[in-house]
């Protein structure tokens, strides 16, 4: 085979790992729309939350700095010492649920019934309250988020693909992160598919997600699911903003890969937990290759910022739904 083969390969192969961190992201989306019918505008933003928090606890940095020294005119940054990775993320994890908690608390138990249009702009108000309340948390400057995950060029499978083209190839160029992320992405898709499916929390989630008023009839407490559902949601968004966070830096541009996610929902369906991950997938690996055997020899490049826009829009026009998405037949 030629080289050229081998490096299609290569775009290939990238593609699914960029798809794999699309999906982590619309994972989120899909969790709290199937569950309670809300689109979570604010999800993109939860990503970038978690993955400030985890940093802070990670630098011993003092929540709200910034205002402390402004108003009592002092100089303090941080406690003094640092926090182990694996201790970090579970205070990190702690503040999502405690969020979840209060979203409930202060906002959905306010807006039982309401019209999703309603509930949507909840999340809206949310997402920017969010940005702020972190930005004055937190501050705004650039963090770099080590959890141990090794990254750049995976040697070993460099080293050992190089043979395939011969001179001109160089062996697979795969990032270890994106590997990393693969696997970890892979366990929690399984890990939730089943929890949605065969535990009696699952089944209620999808009941309440059915009707609120029938769950609500037969038990199930609403306010707790939603507290259940926000706070897996949180947790996924932990899961985006460490990975997206460690492969690009926590920066408030993170929370702009919910817009990736979109597309990945309308192929996927916004009901459909392998829908996210066949849709980030098909995302991922389209706009690879597109850029590889189009974009960059007959366009010019940079086909990757709107190619997976045109393709949801494609399928908008053809089959709405998604691919896993429940078709809505109304009767009049």
């Amino acid at each position: 085979m030629p080289a050229e083969f081998y490096y299609g390969v290569e775009v290939f192969l990238n593609g699914l790992m960029a798809g794999v961190m699309y999906s982590l992201v619309a994972l989120g989306f899909v969790l709290i729309f199937k569950a309670s019918g809300i689109f979570n505008y604010a999800q993109g933003i939860m990503a970038l939350f978690a993955a400030m928090t985890l940093v802070g606890f990670q630098e011993g940095q003092i929540p709200f700095a910034h205002l402390i020294n402004a108003v009592f005119g002092t100089e303090v940054h941080h406690f003094g010492w640092t926090m182990p990775t694996f201790l970090a993320i579970l205070f990190a994890l702690g503040m999502m649920l405690l969020f979840a908690f209060l979203v409930e608390r202060l906002i959905l138990k306010h807006l039982v019934n309401q019209e999703p249009i309603i509930l949507f702009m909840a999340t809206i108000g949310l997402a920017y309250f969010m940005e702020g309340f972190g930005d004055l948390m937190w501050g705004s400057n650039v963090k770099r988020l080590d959890v141990g995950i090794p990254q750049g060029g995976n040697f070993w499978i460099e080293e050992n693909t190089a043979f395939l083209g011969g001179e001109e190839f160089y062996g697979f160029y795969l990032d270890t992160l994106d590997i990393y992320a693969t696997v970890i992405a892979v366990v929690l898709v399984i890990s939730l598919v089943l929890f949605s499916q065969y535990t009696k929390t699952g089944r209620a989630l999808r009941a309440v997600a059915d009707d609120h008023q029938a769950a609500l009839s037969v038990g199930i407490s609403l306010r707790g699911i939603w507290v259940i559902v926000w706070a897996i949601a949180g947790f996924v968004a932990l899961v985006a903003g460490i990975m997206w966070g460690a492969k690009s830096g926590v920066q408030f541009s993170l929370s702009l890969i919910a817009l990736k996610a979109l597309p990945v929902l309308m192929l996927g369906g916004f009901t459909s937990i392998p829908g996210a991950i066949v849709g980030g997938l098909i995302i991922g690996v389209g706009e690879k290759m597109f850029e590889f055997l189009i974009g960059a020899p007959l366009l010019g490049g940079a086909t990757e910022n709107w190619f997976a826009y045109m393709l949801a829009l494609m399928f908008l026009v053809f089959r709405p739904q998604g691919l896993f998405g429940e078709k809505i037949i109304e009767r009049v």
